[in-house]
């Protein structure tokens, strides 16, 4: 059954889970690697949050890092599982001892990813999310050219601008600001390297985890090969 098929029905996703897990253990039963940044971006409202609990269901290994935000919680987020709700005061601390990886302000509120979450992770093999926006995906993509920049985008503005207002936590004046960024954010799409429509979630979510697959596969991340006819093979191409 192909990576692809994932998404089609929910029943699907069901069944490729227990596909993609098998798969993923004969891969690290093969060779070693070190840790994947996989990078998510959308404009807001566009489901990241969504498609990340999706992906989830399917590789419950895959850590979600937390970044620090000045803001306040919204209804329903959590201290250390959504954001790590920091004053400015100790925003800037960070800042100026260089402990994020990436920061930026966005709509009037400081974000940050911290570094050492991400230094461990790929240390230990272990691939972790990032929930970020443009800005930080630049930064990251050149501070770790390895990770995988993905950005979902919504089918349309006009979708968009309904999921926004269905939120009920912004005035008409916020969702319009949102609309006029999200036009912007989106034209950044170039400097990613892949592409999720996020128009129904089991297939946005199926498209998701077969880029996961494929990066996890991808024979220029492996450190070493644990069966001995890959390893004699690679030395004598380096011979």
């Amino acid at each position: 059954m192909g990576l692809f098929a994932f998404g089609w029905r929910k029943s699907l996703i069901v069944v490729l889970a227990g596909d993609t897990g098998t798969m993923k253990r004969h891969n690290r039963s093969l060779a070693t690697r070190p840790g994947i940044i996989f990078i998510l971006s959308a404009p807001s409202g566009a489901g990241k949050t969504t498609l990340y609990n999706g992906l989830r269901q399917v590789y419950p290994d895959i850590e979600l890092s937390v970044s620090c935000t000045t803001r306040a919680p919204r209804r329903g987020e959590l201290a250390g599982r959504d954001y790590r709700f920091i004053t400015r005061r100790k925003f800037a601390i960070l800042k100026c001892r260089g402990r994020f990886a990436e920061w930026a302000k966005v709509h009037d509120y400081d974000y940050g990813t911290l570094k050492m979450p991400l230094d461990r992770a790929i240390k230990a093999g272990r691939d972790i999310l990032l929930d970020i926006d443009v800005q930080g995906a630049r930064e990251i993509k050149r501070n770790y050219p390895d990770a995988v920049a993905v950005f979902v985008v919504p089918p349309s503005l006009a979708e968009l601008k309904r999921r926004l207002s269905g939120r009920g936590t912004d005035d008409p004046k916020i969702i319009q600001r949102r609309l006029a960024n999200a036009r912007g954010e989106m034209r950044q799409i170039i400097h990613y390297d892949y592409y999720v429509v996020n128009r129904q979630i089991d297939q946005a979510v199926g498209v998701l985890a077969g880029i996961v697959e494929a990066e996890r596969a991808r024979i220029s991340r492996v450190r070493r090969w644990r069966m001995e006819t890959l390893r004699q093979r690679t030395r004598s191409k380096k011979l």
